[in-house]
């Protein structure tokens, strides 16, 4: 069990969105020392920054969140960059945690890594029953390695490294971008400038019958820093909440937070992504006690209201431009 006062965390990607509730958690549970790289101070392809940040933080735990990352769209127009960036990223810096003596490195996956048609929920022993789903297998494979080289040097080097799977996260503080964000945020997007334009329809990517699971944000780091406190093997552990939704109920769902009443058009032409996604959730619990806490309403109240609120102050700022309608 760790002690955290004792410890020195590095949190990679602490100032991004999911990483910034794991610092807020993080505190909250009194950890003596946190280091937040910045990629304009330590851009973490290059193994030069990765020594230098490993030099000056001596770290005793290392949680590596920074990726680059985005939606079907962003994926699609990236995918040399999101597997070259994933990949040197994480491969480096696992190697360089352990070559320093950090006492254990806790490597964050992604459901993106799981074939495109595995059985429902997904079982981490699915892991390697086929190869993920076209729009997002560059990035996806590039996390994987990750639980390749978690099980290898554990195996050589006895390495303490672990690997989770987090499923699609949302919750306030997310990217409202809509060329790189996810799904729950380019909708809500959509769903508010709607209104705010007076327009009566939006247009969706794909048929709307893929099914997704969502982990509200804060259960995700919650599960996060039970997984470094009690969980010291390679196998890779699932960290989702149990609740699959198709993207057409999901649609519905934010138009009645956001109080959209207008017409929801589904864009056929544009990919759907994998056709489901759901999450066998047994190991999480079986070894370090997760389950996630936050009912998917109640999370996406929340995340509306959040991005309500910060939409109104950066029109009220001037900040903001309208996007295009897509």
């Amino acid at each position: 069990m760790i002690s955290w006062p004792k410890q020195r965390v590095v949190v990679t990607g602490g100032s991004g969105f999911l990483g910034s509730h794991v610092v807020a958690a993080l505190r909250r549970r009194g950890a003596g020392d946190v280091v937040v790289p910045l990629r304009e101070e330590y851009d973490l392809r290059d193994q030069e920054a990765i020594l230098d940040l490993l030099n000056e933080a001596q770290p005793t735990l290392v949680i590596h969140l920074a990726a680059s990352v985005g939606g079907i769209g962003a994926n699609r127009a990236h995918p040399a960059e999101f597997f070259y960036d994933n990949l040197m990223m994480g491969a480096q810096l696992l190697h360089e945690s352990w070559r320093a003596g950090v006492d254990k490195f806790v490597a964050i996956g992604t459901v993106c890594a799981y074939p495109k048609y595995t059985p429902i929920p997904f079982r981490e022993e699915d892991l390697w029953n086929g190869y993920p789903e076209e729009t997002n297998a560059p990035y996806g494979l590039a996390k994987k390695m990750l639980l390749v080289q978690s099980q290898a040097y554990r195996q050589q080097y006895g390495y303490n490294s672990i690997f989770l799977l987090p499923v699609n996260l949302y919750g306030p503080g997310d990217s409202f971008d809509l060329e790189s964000s996810h799904v729950i945020p380019a909708l809500i997007r959509k769903c508010l400038e709607a209104q705010q334009r007076g327009e009566q329809r939006i247009v969706a990517w794909g048929d709307g019958s893929p099914t997704r699971e969502f982990l509200y944000v804060e259960d995700a780091a919650e599960g996060i820093l039970l997984a470094s406190e009690r969980y010291n093997d390679s196998e890779p552990v699932n960290l989702g909440s149990g609740f699959e939704i198709s993207i057409r109920d999901l649609l519905a769902t934010i138009a009645r937070h956001t109080g959209f009443t207008g017409e929801i058009v589904y864009d056929t032409s544009k990919p759907n992504g994998q056709p489901r996604r759901a999450l066998n959730t047994d190991r999480a619990y079986e070894r370090f006690g997760f389950r996630a806490t936050t009912g998917f309403d109640e999370g996406l109240r929340r995340t509306v209201a959040w991005y309500r609120q910060t939409l109104e102050a950066m029109h009220a700022a001037g900040e903001l431009a309208m996007a295009p309608q897509r």
